[in-house]
């Protein structure tokens, strides 16, 4: 039997509603989770709320209502938000759990009895916003080196955790284990944080100060610090939540996701604390990066905070889904750009997708009496042998790849998705199944065809679940598929003409109806009545919603080669990340091909296919010069990987 996977999630703080930042992650959680069930795998997946300390007690105290009742609340918030967004958490833990409460207790008692835990005097900044206490080098004008607000001076009696004692053997973990941190960015932040000499750990706060918070089992007169309490519901959990609790068969947890901001705490105090207990590490702490809101950070007083119930009423569970996992590589800031996200859905979603579904199922009743034929045994074609290489191993190799819980990387997982996505549409354009149908002795040509894009759509409907569930369902509804998504479809290999043919189709709802474009236009955009002396003559600029059609993405070359008879034409052979591709550019003058091979560079890598001196070009290379090329765009101070996008 493999290892369960346990996966957490943040629990997340409840002084405010729920935010894109708190969707983000555990949407994320929730992919991993639904891929790890299909393959077979024993899965618990856990997310909750952080219901103590004083932001709480403040923010219950302004609404006139006790803490508990403002958690209630709040609670109730989160949780109608993660049934509409589809998660499928199998625990969901709140701090006021009086089970989980016991667990932080005793923790607490052991630390303390084992001499890990001291009381002293202290003095230092204290930071309301983030509860914690600073010292005088960390604090900068008066302010929290965090969050940037306001800090006071505080002296007061408090309990401490030795974690400076475990600072080292901390340090030979992180080198020993060089996934434990992810992405390898944040791992860095950690190894240099863990530079600096590391300080012990305040763990309590005087009940004078702050009564809502779990009550030190050794001194009735302080609770414990927020933080202390929050981390042990990664392992309080396994006591109570679990069909079958278990610490024992679901610890170490496998991954847990987190926001970059809460790094630290998870890297340094969570891991130092479970040292002192002696319990394993978790196997990988994954830190994702921020959003911000067409370039702006979120903020109430910008009004720009971004509410995903109301985006998902909108424009749909799965569209949100998809936008916030395709847009940006996970482990990185990403920016929500309106413009943007109408652009996914009408492209890649209606397009794409929902359109390789609606023509399939259409030709398939017209042509095929609603039911998807079998092939007629003959010698694949290269397109079809094209596509059946690019399914399995979008299953078999490409996903398990890019969703390994060390590595995680949604957007690439999201592109080999939509690889063959593409190819499946290429695929009816060029064998034209309507011309087939007019000619009785393509009969067999026709069935072929048939089934071979049905196919297409039975490897999609799989692939696509993990992300947006809704749609594979309704994918497998339309083909007539009979899949039970919550059972182990992937836990054996799926082999292209294993299933499909035979089964009726029925003709449903577009899977994502295109959106028209946003009245307003972006503030990057040129606003009407603009100075008449712009360079640019006004019936040539293009709209946002043009330029997102040009899918630029960075390529590696890995061989180069004149075209014969040219002394302008290389023939190139890229490496677009999922794929490889041949782009013949005019760039052999500025060039040899000695010289090209290896750059990364950017390619327009959505361009029709088009022959130059009788070679198919795949694509575009980006380059500066008018008449004559000066340069290939490149990159200086990074290294992207192939098939990053660039924007």
């Amino acid at each position: 039997m493999p290892q369960p996977f346990y996966i957490t999630t943040p629990i997340y703080y409840v002084n405010d509603v729920p935010h894109v930042g708190h969707a983000y992650t555990t949407i994320a959680a929730d992919v991993q989770a639904r891929w790890h069930r299909l393959l077979g795998h024993e899965v618990f997946f856990l997310t909750g709320l952080d219901e103590h300390g004083q932001k709480v007690q403040q923010a219950a105290a302004k609404a006139g209502i006790s803490p508990q009742e403002h958690c209630d609340r709040l609670t109730l918030q989160f949780q109608t938000l993660w049934q509409k967004l589809g998660i499928s958490n199998d625990g969901f833990i709140r701090t006021t759990d009086a089970r989980h409460q016991a667990v932080v207790q005793r923790f607490l008692q052991e630390l303390y009895d084992n001499q890990l835990i001291y009381r002293a005097e202290y003095t230092g900044w204290y930071c309301t916003f983030d509860e914690r206490f600073w010292t005088e080098k960390d604090v900068n004008d008066g302010r929290c080196p965090d969050c940037q607000r306001p800090v006071e001076q505080l002296s007061e009696s408090n309990y401490f955790f030795r974690m400076s004692q475990f600072q080292q053997r901390l340090l030979d973990h992180l080198e020993a284990n060089p996934t434990f941190i992810r992405p390898e960015s944040r791992r860095n932040e950690v190894a240099g944080f863990l530079q600096k000499p590391l300080e012990d750990l305040s763990i309590s706060r005087p009940k004078s100060r702050l009564s809502w918070g779990i009550e030190l089992p050794f001194d009735a007169d302080y609770v414990t610090y927020v933080w202390f309490d929050a981390l042990v519901n990664y392992m309080s959990a396994l006591e109570y939540l679990p069909s079958q609790p278990s610490v024992e068969r679901l610890w170490p947890a496998t991954v847990h996701l987190v926001g970059k901001d809460i790094l630290t705490t998870h890297a340094v105090y969570w891991s130092t604390m479970l040292m002192a207990l002696e319990v394993p590490l978790p196997h990988t702490i994954f830190a994702h990066g921020w959003w911000t809101v067409d370039g702006e950070k979120m903020s109430k007083s910008r009004g720009n905070v971004l509410d995903p119930h109301a985006m998902v009423d909108q424009f749909g569970t799965d569209a949100f889904r998809y936008f916030l996992l395709r847009e940006v590589p996970f482990g990185q800031d990403g920016d929500f750009a309106f413009e943007s996200f109408i652009g996914r859905i009408n492209s890649d979603l209606a397009n794409g997708l929902g359109n390789l579904l609606s023509r399939t199922i259409t030709l398939i009743q017209r042509f095929s009496d609603g039911n998807v034929p079998a092939p007629v045994a003959s010698a694949s074609t290269e397109l079809e042998t094209e596509l059946q290489t690019t399914a399995e191993s979008l299953l078999h190799d490409h996903l398990p790849t890019h969703l390994r819980s060390d590595r995680i990387a949604f957007n690439r997982a999201l592109e080999a998705i939509w690889g063959l996505v593409q190819l499946g549409n290429q695929y009816i354009d060029k064998t034209a199944p309507w011309v087939l149908a007019k000619d009785p002795a393509c009969s067999a040509r026709l069935q072929t065809v048939l089934f071979h894009a049905a196919e297409t759509l039975r490897f999609l409907c799989l692939a696509t679940y993990p992300f947006m569930p809704d749609t594979a369902r309704e994918m497998a509804r339309q083909l007539g598929l009979p899949y039970n998504f919550s059972q182990a479809l992937l836990k054996d290999p799926i082999a292209w003409g294993d299933g499909g043919s035979g089964t009726t189709v029925v003709k449903g709802k577009a899977l994502f109806p295109r959106v028209d474009a946003p009245a307003t236009p972006s503030p990057a955009q040129p606003q009407a009545g603009a100075s008449a002396s712009s360079p640019t003559d006004e019936n040539s600029r293009i709209n946002i919603q043009d330029f997102q059609k040009v899918e630029l993405k960075v390529a590696k070359i890995l061989t180069a080669e004149r075209v014969p008879k040219s002394n302008k034409l290389l023939k190139l052979q890229v490496d677009l990340g999922t794929e490889q591709r041949q782009i013949v550019a005019g760039i052999g003058k500025k060039y040899g091909p000695e010289d090209v091979v290896g750059k990364t560079i950017v390619v327009v890598a959505n361009l029709k296919p088009a022959k130059l001196m009788g070679v198919e070009s795949q694509g575009m290379v980006l380059a500066a010069g008018d008449e004559d090329v000066e340069g290939l765009v490149t990159f200086k101070d990074v290294d992207p990987q192939p098939g990053t996008k660039v924007k």
